[in-house]
């Protein structure tokens, strides 16, 4: 768990996730990034990155020059559960601004902004120990419970190495 921002960000439990989604969260775009990390295990930064273009067909592309690695790009389905999310989330219209989670000065939305958003959120329903990283590590963790083969597990998460995914991964 984090503590004063040293440590692992914290494994989010189903009760946790559903008052972070429902009462934590005040906005769409919140709600829709957070869900992103969340149903597909990619980092905020690479949640942050994505431009409109990036979901279409049901499925969600994180480009390889928005990836850790910088290694490859990755194609995931779009859980319907996330579907939901999108749905509801309008990025203001801006054909100057790709993004799909915009600033108002015309770029993305930065991890230091993300990192506030959630902090509110947390306080608003009272858990301790989260970070952005929480949803990556849940996201992860809940594949991983659900019997999904850790090579799987291992390409949607752009993980290199199977010994850097299993330090990820809390056994409940």
């Amino acid at each position: 768990m984090k503590v004063s921002g040293n440590g692992q960000g914290k494994v989010l439990t189903a009760e946790e996730l559903q008052q972070l989604f429902e009462y934590g969260f005040t906005k769409s775009r919140d709600r829709c990034l957070f869900a992103i990390c969340l149903f597909t295990g990619c980092r905020i930064s690479e949640a942050l990155s994505l431009r409109k273009t990036d979901i279409k067909n049901k499925t969600i592309t994180f480009r390889k020059s928005t990836t850790k690695g910088k290694l490859k790009t990755r194609t995931i389905d779009t859980p319907v559960a996330l579907t939901e999310y999108l749905a509801e989330y309008e990025p203001p219209p801006n054909e100057y601004n790709p993004h799909l989670f915009p600033s108002r000065e015309g770029k993305a939305l930065t991890r230091f902004m993300a990192d506030k958003i959630l902090k509110a959120a947390c306080k608003r329903i009272g858990i301790e120990g989260v970070s952005t990283h929480s949803f990556r590590r849940t996201a992860l963790t809940q594949m991983h419970n659900a019997g999904i083969p850790l090579r799987h597990i291992q390409e949607i998460s752009g993980h290199n190495d199977l010994g850097t995914l299993q330090r990820y991964l809390l056994d409940r």
